[in-house]
Formats: structure tokens, C-alpha cells, sequence
């Protein structure tokens, strides 16, 4: 049932589309294709490069839905060599790939690419959401790989202080039984789920959005744009969908210091670089205690947390910070700066302190 509401899901999209409601994706190139995965490439020559890791559960172009709003473009603007990951449908017959995959070998890829294709080392990395979430797991089982982390909205810290989810995921079935019965995590399962846990978030708020949206044609465009992308529904590998529901939001295994990636240890205390996070203090999804985790990280001088109250014409606040225009007028400049300023850090940074409070 679920993989027949994904396509039917997808038609509705296609048929937004056809009304002028598809992305307007800038220009980019292909720089590795693998099956399940494609590193696109979007221009910029200055330094550092950065790397944009989406969720695992829809489409990437969240991140460059029209060029008013348009993450992709201000970050390459900035002058910034900019490169996403793909998360694309895996081909039947694939091995099922978990964290160690997605968080691990995947990103490690991506991360050589960039730095091979761009002459730069170090990329800076950028999440939102679950994104937000393998990009720190990646630095974390990687140090010295990456310069610096920009996380909007992704939880680090799970179990108990991951929101709305968090009690859907307690009482649920195993994960495992649900991927037996339908061989991977259906995306309008994902969908329908969020909305049982969090209807204020995904439902109401909504429609809250499209009436104050209705009297401006930008903004209903641009709400418009967004809802045709939670159409865009594709099913998350099976084995991925196992461990974040059982290794991260049931054992909490990132912020409690006992995840590992094929044997290498993955703790968020772990994280040797700078993070810039991105917090909605309203948010019932990714709270504030899930997203800014007492690590030591957080507690560096360069460390920043920047707190954003949504946008109009959004349709869902959790993406705010990425297609709302008031927030790219007053939230990615600072963001862009604290970027520039990762400039010329090649080296791994040597300053670890211990856990602390956030910088606001």
C-alpha cells in the first residue's frame, strides 16, 4: 500500500509541475555517480569548498528550489566550490547500505571528490535534518577530514530529547518488521508517520502557511514549490532505516559515545571541528536539546548556534531556514561569514575543551 501511495504521491508532483511548481534548479555537473548516489558540482573558486549532505528521504533539491531561495546558489555565490549529494533510489538488487555506508563510505567519497575536484582540503559540510545528522557522524568518525560543520535542524542527540518522534519511535513496531514486510522504508510511510507524531508541525502549520501565503503570489509560489517536493517521495534503504530508528532514536547511540561504523567509533563527542547550528526554539521536531548536545565541540571559541523563528511561504517551518527569503536576507549572511572564515584552515584544528553550553 505504502510503495503504491509513493507513486501516486510522485504523479501528484508531476502534475504540480506541469502548473509551474517544479524546482528551478541551477546548473551542475556530475562529478561521481554510484548506484544510490550522485555528487553534483555547482561552480565557485574560492575557499573553503563546501559539501551539502541532504536528508536520505526526499529529493535534494530542498536545497535549490528557486533561485530567490536558493542555498546551493548563495553558497556558490559567496564563492564558495559547492557540491551536493544525491541521494538517489537504490537499483533492485543492491545490498542494503546502513550508516557505515551512508555516514561512512559514501560521504568518504564525496568528501575525496571534493577536495580532488575543487584543489581544496577540508570541505566544510552542511546538513539539514537527518543530512545534518550522517555529516556529523561523518566527522566524527573521521577527524582531521573536515574543517567545519553547519548543521540546520539535525538532531544529534536522540531517545528521549528527540521531539515529537521520539514517542511514535518508542511505541512503534521494531524497525526490522517493517522492513520484512515491505523490503524498505516506504517515503510516504516516513511521511505519514511524521504526520501521526507531529501533526501541529506537519498538518496545521501547513495550512496555517498557505493562508497567510494566499494574498502574496510569491510567497503561494513558493509554498506551492515546497509542498510539490514532499511529494517527491522515494523509499529510504532498509538497512539505513533500521539503524537511525534503533541505533539513534532508540539507543541514542551517537550522543551516549557507543556508535561505531564498521567498527570505527562514531561518538559525537568525537567531532574535532567547529559547528555552526541552526535552531528553530519553537521546534517540536528537532528541539533545541537534540540539536546542540553538551559535546566539546559546541564549546569551542568558534562555535556558534544561530536561532530562526520561520519564514511565510515555507509550508513547513523544519525547512524554513533553507527556502525562506526573510531568513536568506538575515540568516545566511552570518552564516556565509562564519563559513569565510573557516578559509585557510587546513590543518586540523588542535583546540579540544571540554563539554560546555552553546554559543548564542
Amino acid at each position: 500500500m505504502f510503495h503504491l501511495l509513493d507513486q501516486m504521491r510522485r504523479r501528484q508532483g508531476n502534475l504540480l509541475d506541469s502548473l509551474g511548481l517544479g524546482p528551478e534548479t541551477a546548473p551542475s555537473r556530475i562529478v561521481l555517480a554510484e548506484p544510490g548516489f550522485r555528487l553534483r558540482a555547482y561552480g565557485g573558486d574560492g575557499e573553503p569548498a563546501v559539501l551539502i549532505v541532504p536528508a536520505p528521504i526526499k529529493r535534494h533539491y530542498i536545497w535549490d528550489l528557486e533561485p530567490g531561495v536558493s542555498a546551493v546558489r548563495r553558497l556558490a555565490g559567496a564563492g564558495f566550490p559547492t557540491y551536493l549529494v544525491e541521494w538517489l533510489e537504490q537499483p533492485a538488487g543492491t545490498p542494503s547500505g546502513g550508516l557505515a555506508e551512508h555516514a561512512g563510505r559514501l560521504l568518504d567519497r564525496a568528501v575525496a571528490a571534493v577536495e580532488a575536484d575543487s584543489g581544496r582540503p577540508r570541505p566544510v559540510l552542511a546538513g539539514h535534518s537527518l543530512g545534518g545528522t550522517l555529516a556529523a557522524i561523518f566527522a566524527a568518525s573521521r577527524p582531521g577530514r573536515v574543517r567545519g560543520l553547519v548543521l540546520l535542524e539535525a538532531p544529534l542527540r536522540f531517545g528521549p530529547e528527540a521531539g515529537a518522534l521520539a514517542p511514535l519511535v518508542a511505541a512503534g513496531p521494531g524497525a526490522a518488521g517493517i522492513t520484512a514486510t515491505y523490503g524498505d522504508a516506504p517515503g510516504s510511510l516516513l511521511t505519514y508517520g511524521s504526520l501521526a507524531a507531529a501533526p501541529d508541525s506537519f498538518l496545521w502549520s501547513v495550512l496555517a502557511d498557505r493562508l497567510q501565503s494566499w494574498g502574496d503570489p510569491e510567497a503561494r509560489r513558493r509554498h506551492g514549490r515546497v509542498r510539490r517536493w514532499t511529494l517527491d517521495e522515494f523509499p529510504m534503504p532498509a538497512r539505513l532505516f533500521e539503524e537511525v530508528v534503533e541505533h539513534l532514536y532508540r539507543e541514542d547511540r551517537f550522543a551516549r559515545g557507543t556508535l561505531a561504523l564498521d567498527g570505527v567509533p562514531a561518538a559525537a563527542s568525537a567531532i574535532d571541528c567547529p559547528v555552526l547550528a541552526v535552531v528553530d526554539p519553537a521546534s517540536r521536531v528537532v528541539p533545541r536539546g537534540s540539536a546542540v548536545p553538551p559535546v566539546p565541540a559546541f564549546a569551542r571559541p568558534e562555535s556558534l548556534v544561530l536561532e530562526h523563528g520561520g519564514d511565510r511561504g515555507v509550508a513547513l517551518r523544519h525547512v524554513a531556514a533553507l527556502v525562506g527569503p526573510a531568513l536568506h536576507a538575515g540568516l545566511w549572511p552570518r552564516l556565509l561569514d562564519w563559513i569565510g572564515r573557516r578559509a585557510g584552515q587546513a590543518a586540523p584544528p588542535t583546540d579540544r575543551r571540554k563539554p560546555g553550553s552553546a554559543t548564542a
